[in-house]
């Protein structure tokens, strides 16, 4: 594997069994874009494990770091729905090139996920690089993600 240039941006990814193939092309994917790519699950494929399991251990990564995460499931709605319950995580699911721009440009979100069973490699290849590459927009998209940390703050905290 080729040395990372210094500076290189680190992208968490996960799956549980349904987002397993998937997320080991994205891996590749990534790797070639010069990401730095760290695995948090699955290693190998297990029918029986449990998507909540890889949502929390990545956000814990995601919010210790600053970074951004990327999961995957068959559906993305498990992952999307547990990523959702750690405080500062923002997830977003994206189907599409502008679903996934919305989710940067618009939200902000620092947690992509993504319905294995749905997406093609191709498609989850353009997904991943937009929301990668896109910049959030800030002016009233960020007056709108500060309600929702005042909502954390009093709901959540």
């Amino acid at each position: 594997m080729k040395t990372k240039p210094k500076g290189a941006q680190r992208v968490y990814i996960g799956s549980d069994h349904g987002g397993f193939e998937l997320k080991n092309e994205l891996k590749e994917f990534l790797a070639n874009k010069d990401y730095v790519v760290e695995d948090i699950g699955a290693h190998r494929y297990n029918s029986k494990d449990d998507y909540p399991d890889f949502a929390f251990n990545l956000c814990k990564k995601v919010i210790k770091s600053g970074g951004r995460g990327i999961l995957l499931c068959k559906s993305g709605a498990g992952m999307y729905i547990a990523a959702n319950k750690v405080l500062g995580i923002y997830a977003a699911a994206a189907w599409n090139e502008e679903s996934a721009m919305r989710a940067k440009k618009d939200e902000n979100a620092n947690v992509l996920c993504i319905a294995a069973l749905l997406t093609n490699v191709r498609t989850a290849k353009r997904i991943v690089n937009i929301w990668l590459e896109y910049p959030f927009e800030g002016g009233r998209h960020l007056r709108r993600l500060n309600k929702i940390k005042r909502i954390e703050k009093r709901y959540l905290s």
